[in-house]
């Protein structure tokens, strides 16, 4: 038993000894009045990128990790029937064109021999006048030009069809063409891809998804404040992040938004008791020009403190400047 009891104290010592380790490794810097701090993690916009209409899925351009640029192809749907469509489209084009060519010939030729029997009728129908002709004549001479300015009528009215047809035509195949876009499937920011959901080959439903793009330009933190900290923070003002993963740096960032109302504190981020207190939530976002210069290092789901100036008149404390990490590293 006494053997037993020695194990147990020296289990209790390594204990205490670790826990003293890691809350010495994971304090929080002693802080001015004016600085207050709050737990996160980094965070970015998820993009799905999904398909507007049913389909086969024909090819996927991008893989998990891959970085993507805003506009870059990512996946191409089956077009093969609307490719058929298209075809038809421009025959059906084809056709009414030279429809309406032929209409236009038709007209052409039969406005000059209209243009003949109206002569005709005016040369008759003055010999008539005179007595040198006879009135059956002028009646037939009447008759032709009407029935030519009809026959005019049904060309003109033949290329207007065919005109029309023609614009109903090319809007089928516009609405075709902006088909066939839509099932090349681009993303709508730079970033990296996260998670690819489906293979190639297969069948997806309208708004099925087919990749997640990670939009790192957007990165950012969340934190939790109490009122007396929260209530005099502005939009854009500076604040700062250190992460668990890299303690010896500090990254810049500035508010970019700070809740409204009060709510309570998410289980992950305090205590109990603390969970208990209605909290205000504060978005830390990081530059943009930050996030280029390091685009290959950076990554969600990092734990860290985020930390703002609750007293603007405050100035940062030296554990607190700004230090980055080698772009190498």
């Amino acid at each position: 038993m006494h053997k037993y009891a020695k194990i147990i104290l020296v289990v209790i010592v390594l204990s205490a000894v670790a826990a003293g380790v890691y809350y010495w490794l994971n304090r929080a810097p002693e802080l001015p009045e004016g600085i207050a701090y709050g737990n996160g993690r980094l965070e970015a916009d998820e993009i799905q990128i999904a398909t507007k209409y049913p389909g086969r899925v024909k090819e996927i351009l991008a893989r998990e990790g891959d970085m993507v640029t805003k506009g870059q192809v990512i996946a191409r749907m089956d077009t093969a029937e609307l490719d058929a469509q298209i075809l038809e489209a421009n025959a059906q084009i084809r056709r009414m064109q030279q429809l309406s060519t032929q209409a236009a010939a038709g007209v052409t030729q039969v406005q000059a021999e209209l243009a003949l029997s109206q002569k005709e009728f005016d040369r008759d129908s003055f010999l008539y006048s005179k007595g040198h002709a006879p009135l059956e004549m002028v009646d037939k001479r009447r008759a032709k030009r009407d029935a030519l300015a009809a026959t005019v009528d049904q060309h003109r009215a033949a290329v207007g069809s065919a005109q029309s047809s023609i614009a109903a035509a090319r809007a089928a195949r516009t609405r075709l063409d902006a088909l066939v876009r839509d099932d090349e499937l681009t993303s709508t920011a730079s970033g990296r891809i996260l998670y690819r959901l489906v293979e190639e080959g297969e069948v997806l439903g309208s708004g099925g998804r087919v990749v997640t793009v990670l939009d790192i330009s957007s990165m950012y933190m969340t934190i939790f404040l109490p009122a007396a900290d929260a209530g005099t923070l502005k939009i854009g003002d500076d604040a700062r992040i250190i992460l668990d993963a890299l303690p010896d740096y500090v990254i810049p960032s500035k508010i970019s938004f700070v809740s409204p109302q009060a709510q309570f504190t998410p289980k992950q981020v305090e205590t109990a008791d603390e969970r208990e207190k209605l909290m205000f939530r504060v978005k830390l976002t990081l530059p943009k020009t930050l996030l280029k210069s390091y685009v290959n290092q950076v990554k969600t789901g990092l734990r860290g403190t985020g930390y703002v100036r609750s007293d603007p008149s405050v100035e940062w404390p030296q554990k607190l400047a700004v230090k980055l990490p080698d772009r190498a590293q």
